[in-house]
């Protein structure tokens, strides 16, 4: 869900990098910034705000993809080779997000070999990141998935402002960990009676009792094959 991130990279810094082939604009609460099924040309890299990825199939069946914080790279499939996009993006609340043309970040990394590095490592984070998921997915059951899909919207509720709390009903978290809104919903209570979440005028967590709550539950993988 989510992933280490790249501070530090700011409009300023990124122009330096990248002149001409990028461009940074606002985005409102709940606009798209791409579409599934959109041409891949471009990397994105939000300067603040939050946004959701979700994907859509032909069964018009919908699955939210992850949260993306400030300092989150995403779009970086079309360095892959990917032609379309597979999923949409949507910013959520107000965000402000840089727009970086394929062929201008193909330069950068083949130049900078300090951008270089930094992107090499968000996409490390984020292949780790995707592993884990799909391990609980398989062996962990709802209440850790749901705990781990719980501790990035941590740091985002922070950065969230006040004018635009960010809201996450247990519809999205029973979609996100793949289980039912009631089980969610009991596990949920479970959490609040531990102090690892509160609903003081809205969802607040607390991310120092939910990493120890983890850590006292890993992963269910057996160190043998």
């Amino acid at each position: 869900m989510a992933n280490k991130r790249c501070p530090g990279l700011s409009p300023i810094v990124l122009r330096k990098k990248f002149g001409a082939g990028m461009t940074t604009r606002n985005y409102r609460d709940k606009e798209i910034v791409f579409s599934q099924g959109d041409t891949a040309d471009a990397v994105f890299y939000i300067q603040s705000g939050p946004v959701k990825l979700t994907a859509a199939s032909t069964r018009r069946k919908k699955a939210i993809i992850a949260f993306l914080q400030r300092g989150s790279f995403f779009g970086e499939g079309c360095l892959g080779g990917q032609p379309l996009r597979i999923c949409t993006a949507r910013s959520i609340a107000q965000s402000n997000i840089t727009r970086l043309r394929k062929e201008s970040t193909v330069r950068a990394l083949k130049r900078d070999p300090q951008f270089a590095a930094q992107f090499v490592a968000y996409l490390l984070s984020r292949i780790v990141r995707i592993e884990e998921d799909l391990v609980d997915q398989f062996f962990n059951f709802s209440e850790r998935r749901l705990a781990r899909v719980l501790l990035p919207f941590g740091q985002i509720i922070k950065e969230s402002k006040p004018e635009y709390p960010l809201k996450v009903s247990q519809s999205t978290l029973a979609e996100m960990v793949g289980t039912t809104r009631a089980r969610v919903s009991k596990f949920m209570n479970v959490f609040k009676k531990k102090g690892l979440v509160s609903y003081n005028g809205g969802l607040q967590i607390n991310s120092t009792l939910l990493t120890a709550f983890l850590q006292n539950r890993p992963l269910s993988v057996s160190t043998k094959a």
